[in-house]
């Protein structure tokens, strides 16, 4: 038996240096250094790029990659704290006439009351014995008093009151993202997008870097929650027929290797650096990850190798950031992440050695504990 025992050991040890010169054993991470060694054979297919501070300026210059939206947003207004008649809106005029021949009211009844007089397409409305009036475009208060003045003419001792209940045109809808969805009249031309979600409860709390989305017409714009709240001067004003729905963010950079967890992982802010990421993805693997062999793989559009661009050398790109360093500590803060980026923390050649040496001694012990059973 301890003849087999040394045999094996033997065996083993004889193996140790073919693994350590193959780089590593078959399954875990990769080690750094067989992807950075591919960047000097000239039939490699990406361009590699330490993470350094003198770096950081070149390649904030090159050109965005990723499914990232590019939307922009509108600036923020003030509008005016009334609310302007458009097509839809219903109004309920009420009138008064003391008169004893009055056109409108009976000797018992002193008041006559029109309920829900839709605006038409046109934007006029129709009053007995007036005729039809527009009240396009107007305030509450000026349709009243155009549509006093034309009663006057019929009925001078009538005295009108109108009320307005908002239609579509004075409107907007919040579709998604909040306690209560639905659709919301406007109370006046100086209602906000922050105005809008506060109506509607608030954003769930259950999405990851909410994104506000505002449909106008044929055109989109989008903004992240806390860009609207960091910045006021861009909680924009809505107009009606306006839809808002709040998402979660979409973008995301995948880990790989001997990170804490090797996943997709949703953007969390709005600017993510390499060391925001490293945080999402729960660090590196102490008893693994190499701290001098982070890789950040990133793919750019060939438009970004085109003559006249500031841009990578080949559309492949592999960064290298050095976590063993202060240099490289200070550029990853300030490294930022794209979308789709892939994160590679590669594993330490010395894990192979360990690797190995445990395998001995585990057959070690396994023989050792059976030759004692023997005996």
């Amino acid at each position: 038996m301890r003849i087999l025992i040394h045999i094996i050991v033997a065996s083993s040890l004889a193996l140790l240096p073919a693994a350590c010169a193959r780089g590593r054993l078959p399954g875990g991470a990769p080690v750094s250094e067989e992807i950075l060694a591919e960047a000097d054979a000239p039939e490699a297919g990406f361009a590699l790029y330490p993470v350094t501070r003198a770096f950081l300026p070149t390649v904030a210059q090159w050109p965005a990659t990723g499914t990232q939206e590019r939307l922009r947003w509108i600036g923020a207004s003030t509008g005016a704290r009334t609310q302007i008649i458009q097509p839809g809106d219903r109004l309920t005029l009420r009138i008064w006439d003391s008169s004893e021949n009055s056109l409108l009211t009976s000797l018992d009844q002193k008041e006559v009351q029109l309920q829900d007089v839709v605006v038409a397409a046109n934007g006029t409305i129709f009053m007995p014995y007036v005729g039809n009036i527009s009240v396009i475009g107007l305030t509450p208060d000026l349709a009243r008093e155009e549509l006093q003045s034309a009663l006057e003419a019929i009925v001078p001792s009538a005295q009108l009151q109108l009320s307005m209940i908002e239609g579509r045109n004075n409107s907007v809808d919040l579709v998604s993202g909040v306690a209560q969805p639905g659709t919301y009249p406007m109370p006046d031309r100086n209602y906000t997008v922050m105005g809008l979600i506060s109506a509607g409860g608030g954003i769930s709390s259950s999405l990851n870097n909410p994104q506000i989305r505002l449909v106008r017409g044929g055109a989109i714009y989008g903004t992240s929650v806390d860009r609207l709240l960091n910045e006021p001067r861009l909680d924009t004003l809505l107009r009606g027929g306006d839809r808002v729905f709040v998402e979660e963010d979409e973008r995301y950079f995948l880990s790989f290797g001997a990170a804490g967890r090797e996943d997709l992982h949703i953007f969390t802010k709005d600017v993510m650096s390499a060391m925001d990421a490293i945080s999402v993805m729960g660090g590196l693997q102490d008893n693994k990850a190499d701290p001098k062999g982070l890789l950040i793989l990133r793919e750019y559009p060939d438009s970004a190798l085109s003559a006249g661009t500031r841009g990578p050398r080949q559309s492949r790109v592999v960064f290298s950031v050095d976590l063993a360093s202060a240099d490289g500590i200070f550029s990853a803060r300030r490294f930022r992440i794209n979308p789709d980026d892939l994160l590679i923390a590669t594993e330490s050649p010395i894990n192979d050695v360990l690797t190995v040496s445990n395998i001995i001694g585990n057959f070690v012990g396994v023989f050792n504990t059976t030759a004692n059973l023997g005996n």
